[in-house]
């Protein structure tokens, strides 16, 4: 290329020296002699009026002496215009060896110095590399369960120049039951690639197969190849964990994602392991080497490159106490068809950790989805059906998304936080009369339990949930902060509880996670900064916090972690990945477990709230049994959340063994009603699958989980006021 340049330019340099050449000698011969003067003009008589007869030559006048007109610039009006054209032609023959010379310069340069670089050009526009879609990994659970497969798909492609022989396009059209249109539309589909296949059709039926290979004549240019599809054989079962794929974005094709190339062939995760692990999934395109034509359209494959499939994750998910969970959030929300508001609740959440490494064993949302209809082309009526307010958000992550007032699972926080700054001790005690007016403000408050519980204690107070005891603690912070003594900041209590992670997100390995809501004074001086008048924080701000009610929001995942804390005094990193496999089935990549954070707490501290909360779980009328049927020894706590004009949040979370814990289990149900009658039975189903899979005696049977359906009825308000 450089040698070319250099050429060109001298070419350049030979063509302005000959024009230069040439308008020089053109100013030579058109400029007047040096020296020679102006011209007189004299006037003679002789010879006027002679005839012709008597005239004479000029040569022989003058030789006679005769005097005659004359001028001195009659030698330059004599020119012949030959003279001129002479000028003219020279220039315009050094003007044609210039260019000749330059054409011939370039002409060498290409054939003689720049023949191997053209050649090569030549080379690379005769041939093409088409690449094809890989197979994505499979995902399994921690068991070996396969949760997403690859199914064999028929598919029908086409070369691009098939566009233009309507008769093919109109027979494909018949055999596939497709519009004109749309065939046509997906053939002129070049976004793939200009020498690539075009796909006409997937999962194409075998007949329709037949009858294309059978008439081939028929279809000149049309093949059918074995693709792959993805498959869930469970259906819904873990769908918000595992997500979905669909077709590459123009987001995704202009930003590429670190470790992996998309094209316009590839299916991207678009949620859940799907999405984070994609680079992971999507294994390496096929080549293949194609000869084209001087219009692109390929001629034959002169090499082959087999794709290669991508690896395999193995998730932390127990599938059959994921199974369980599953099924016992449909049956409670939703047992007629799916249909919200046949049941309890609008929508729940449950989810389960192993406390000793975070792995995350069970993972359930309600409503829930089918991701094999989100993947590819999602259906128009569908996708429209899951948006409205009636669904109830299918997509919706509830369990790392779903942002829900805390109620009463909050207190072995706030427990907490009254015995580390001296407002609880183990020898308080406090008179619950169901009413409490602590600020003198006339604003009544009350506990759950109207006629109220009488004496009790700290221990107490978390086993029988009492509103009381909180609303005391609540109002020292109050006390003790810049409205009152000035001894604590007006933070402080928000503080301690931001040490289990609320406010935070947990780091799991899943996107779309919520952090939810633990009310400061900033916080509400920016939400109310329209209303100043309620942008203060007051007293009851902190009672209404400290039992988890008013503005508090947390998510199902992190009140699992931080009664984990809570459990063995460390809070581990929620994960959902286990290990990676390659094709061989070695394992490249295995999850390291990590604490995402260790509470300064007191180990004595410690040691009573958890005392109590097992207390609360023993000493429950409706929880104990619950438990000693599966002959499980758990601590917990209930939890009533109270919402104006709807029915109450239903809330228990537990951990077990109580003495060697290593499970803890989090349900939430919306508009359910109380905690202990509605999600406690949920969280105790699912710590016995758990125990039974673990212990290798599980008789759990997995079957297919039907997504929802998008539908609800009205639910009626049949609350009947908080009992925990």
């Amino acid at each position: 290329m450089l040698v070319a340049v250099i050429v060109a330019v001298l070419a350049a340099v030979i063509v302005i020296v000959a024009v230069a050449a040439a308008l020089a000698v053109r100013a030579q011969k058109s400029s007047p002699s040096v020296g020679k003067g102006k011209g007189v003009s004299e006037l003679s008589t002789v010879g006027v009026g002679t005839s012709p007869f008597e005239r004479r030559s000029r040569a022989k006048s003058a030789r006679e002496g005769e005097v005659t007109v004359s001028n001195s610039e009659s030698g330059a009006a004599s020119k012949k215009p030959s003279d001129e054209l002479g000028v003219r032609f020279a220039a315009l023959g050094a003007a044609a060896v210039a260019i000749f010379g330059a054409l011939s310069a370039k002409l060498w340069s290409m054939q003689i110095m720049g023949s191997a670089e053209y050649a090569a050009a030549a080379e690379k526009n005769l041939y093409t590399t088409v690449k094809t879609p890989a197979p994505r990994g499979c995902i399994y659970d921690t068991n070996g369960e396969a949760l997403v497969v690859n199914r064999p798909s028929q598919t029908v492609v086409a070369d691009a120049e098939v566009a233009d022989n309507r008769d093919v396009v109109r027979r494909l059209s018949t055999v596939l039951g497709l519009p004109v249109n749309v065939v046509l539309q997906r053939i002129k589909d070049s976004s793939a690639g200009a020498q690539s296949l075009r796909v006409v059709g997937e999962d194409v039926r075998l007949r329709d197969v037949a009858f294309i290979a059978e008439h081939a004549d028929a279809f000149p240019g049309v093949t059918v190849e074995e693709r792959s599809q993805r498959e869930y054989p469970y259906g819904a079962l873990a769908a918000h964990v595992l997500g979905y794929t669909s077709a590459a974005t123009p987001e995704a094709l202009e930003n590429q994602p670190e470790g992996r190339e998309v094209l316009g062939i590839d299916m991207i995760g678009s949620a859940g392991v799907e999405a984070t692990y994609d680079a992971y999934l999507s294994g390496e395109h096929g080549e293949s080497q194609v000869m084209v034509d001087a219009s692109g359209r390929r001629i034959s494959v002169m090499s082959d490159i087999k794709d290669s499939k991508g690896n395999d994750l193995y998730l932390t998910i127990d599938a059959k106490a994921q199974y369980v969970a599953d099924k016992a959030l449909a049956k409670l929300i939703a047992p007629s068809g799916g249909v919200i508001g046949t049941g309890k609740g609008s929508k729940g959440a449950v989810v389960a950790l192993d406390v000793t490494d975070g792995a995350v064993l069970v993972m359930a949302s309600f409503p829930t989805f089918d991701p094999a209809n989100f993947t590819g082309a999602i259906p128009d009526a569908l996708w429209k059906k899951y948006g409205e307010d009636e669904a109830y958000a299918p997509l919706n992550n509830n369990v790392v998304s779903g942002q829900f007032m805390a109620a009463s699972t909050f207190k072995a926080f706030t427990s907490l936080a009254g015995l580390e700054y001296g407002f609880a001790t183990e020898g308080s005690k406090w008179d619950c009369t169901g009413k409490w007016d602590g600020f003198g403000t006339g604003d009544v408050q009350r506990c759950w339990k109207r006629d109220g519980h009488g004496t009790l204690d700290l221990h107490g107070g978390i086993v029988n949930s009492c509103d009381t005891v909180f609303y005391e603690i609540g109002k020292a912070f109050y006390d003790h902060g810049p409205n009152g003594t000035g001894e604590i900041s007006e933070t402080a209590l928000q503080e301690y509880i931001g040490q289990f992670g609320f406010g935070e997100k947990t780091g799991i390995d899943l996107g779309g996670e919520a952090v939810g809501v633990i009310p400061t004074p900033a916080w509400k001086q920016e939400v109310f900064r329209n209303r100043p008048a309620e942008a203060s924080f007051r007293g009851g701000d902190y009672t209404n916090m400290i039992i988890g009610q008013g503005d508090v929001l947390v998510t199902p995942l992190q009140i699992a972690c931080a009664y984990a804390g809570v459990a063995t005094g460390r809070i581990m990193r929620p994960h959902v990945l286990k290990e990676v496999r390659n094709g061989e089935g070695e394992t490249v990549v295995t999850y390291q477990p990590e604490v995402e954070r260790t509470p300064e707490v007191s180990e004595s501290h410690l040691s009573y709230v958890r005392d109590a909360l097992h207390g609360m779980v023993q000493e429950s009328h409706s929880v104990a049994p619950l438990f000693e049927e599966l002959h499980i020894d758990a601590a917990g706590k209930s939890g009533t959340g109270e919402k104006q004009d709807q029915n109450d949040t239903a809330w228990f979370v537990a951990y077990a063994p109580y003495n060697d814990p290593k499970y803890v289990v989090a349900c939430v149900i919306e508009q359910g009603g109380g905690g202990s009658d509605v999600a406690a039975p949920v969280v105790a189903e699912v710590m016995g699958a758990l125990m039974d899979s673990a212990a290798g005696v599980s008789n759990v049977k997995i079957e297919r989980v039907a997504g929802s359906p998008g539908e609800s009825v009205p639910i009626a308000n049949d609350s009947g006021g908080r009992e925990d």
